[in-house]
């Protein structure tokens, strides 16, 4: 169960979270990802997969991103309609997803600041990495969002 969404307010530097549940990774969702949104060999197609440069079926940094992306929502962050990203500040992919992996979340707020320009919303940067069933790294990001303060209107500008 998500927590309830947090205000800027709520957010502390230091404050973990992670994601409840994992997502599978399987060879069909990442050629049908890599189909519409990044059609490289090496993500379409098991043979030409195997002869490039990560030597198998590999899913796109992209569609580990979005997979990253759904965990963090769903996890205990508490963004839930809250929030909305402004920056990713870096995103590295240390290792390939493959087929068969499955892929969970965790994360840490790093820094917060009241908004410059925005009396009714602040500023929250944190850090998530996302991880393979065997507790290695296949995505560090920094995410920058802008949360609403508590007492502000949902969709004030």
């Amino acid at each position: 169960m998500r927590p309830a969404p947090r205000f800027f307010e709520d957010f502390q530097v230091g404050l973990r979270f992670r994601s409840p549940h994992e997502i599978p990774v399987t060879a069909e969702r990442i050629k049908a990802f890599a189909a519409e949104f990044d059609p490289q060999p090496f993500h379409l197609d098991d043979g030409a997969g195997a002869g490039a440069f990560f030597a198998g079926l590999t899913a796109s940094g992209w569609h580990t991103a979005a997979v990253a992306m759904r965990l963090i929502v769903d996890s205990d962050l508490g963004l839930d309609g809250r929030g909305a990203g402004v920056a990713a500040e870096s995103m590295r992919w240390p290792r390939p997803v493959r087929p068969g992996d499955s892929l969970r979340v965790e994360g840490m707020v790093t820094e917060t600041r009241p908004s410059r320009s925005r009396a009714d919303r602040g500023i929250v940067k944190f850090q998530a990495t996302a991880y393979n069933q065997r507790n290695e790294a296949v995505l560090e990001a920094t995410h920058v969002v802008m949360a609403l303060r508590r007492g502000a209107a949902p969709g004030c500008r």
